[in-house]
């Protein structure tokens, strides 16, 4: 997020079984990489549909590699209802940056009014299916579910609606991709994820992991990181 940087002082008590990634602006992407211990990944915070081009402001896949970064996070809910990203384009975007070499993680996840009005599965489905038609190689991507008004807002998905939304992920990934893929991709929550909140989410079976926010700024990172240790 603008103006937020991990917070990662304290490394020595990290789960080892964890990947950790910060996902830094795009001024930043090379001083994060070279602060950074190896251990942890970087990731910039999105990256546009081409290699070059007059396209003043954007980013490439290739400039970030450039700076020693592996990652990059496409389709966040920011992205998609700030600064209206389309689902078409974020597919385009997902398909050069694997092309390119980057690891996608790749984000989807319904607004309120969607959630309420019972078409949560339909907004998901659709917008993973733009993301799959853009994947070739599914060891490269990271899907992370995050319900749009969980985000920034203190509130969070209970447990139980996490494991719900993540499960049918996984078997729509099984119907229409492959069960191999299904039962291999991470599937990652965000929403207001914080120390409080990380272990039960984090012992559901289908929540891999978790994209955090304002939390990766506090202490409480750490508990986070160490949710399924």
């Amino acid at each position: 997020k603008l103006g937020e940087k991990c917070s990662l002082q304290r490394t020595s008590h990290l789960s080892s079984s964890t990947e950790v990634v910060c996902g830094a602006p795009s001024i930043y992407l090379d001083f994060a990489r070279s602060k950074l211990d190896q251990k942890f990944g970087v990731a910039a915070q999105n990256c546009y549909k081409v290699p070059k081009g007059a396209f003043t402001g954007e980013i490439s896949p290739a400039m970030i590699k450039d700076c020693g970064v592996n990652w990059v996070i496409l389709g966040h809910s920011e992205r998609r209802h700030v600064f209206g990203e389309s689902d078409e384009l974020i597919g385009q975007k997902t398909a050069h940056a694997l092309e390119s070499g980057l690891g996608v993680i790749a984000c989807i996840g319904e607004k309120l009014d969607e959630r309420e009005g019972g078409i949560t599965e339909k907004v998901v489905f659709a917008q993973t299916k733009v993301i799959a038609d853009n994947v070739k190689d599914w060891s490269k991507v990271v899907l992370a579910y995050e319900p749009v008004w969980a985000i920034g807002t203190g509130k969070t998905a209970s447990p139980q609606q996490a494991q719900e939304v993540h499960e049918k992920l996984r078997e729509w990934l099984k119907v229409n991709v492959s069960e191999a893929v299904a039962n291999s991709v991470r599937i990652i929550y965000g929403g207001s994820v914080t120390g409080g909140t990380c272990k039960e989410l984090a012992s559901q079976k289908d929540v891999d992991g978790f994209l955090v926010g304002g939390a990766s700024l506090k202490p409480e990172f750490i508990d986070i990181i160490n949710a399924k240790a």
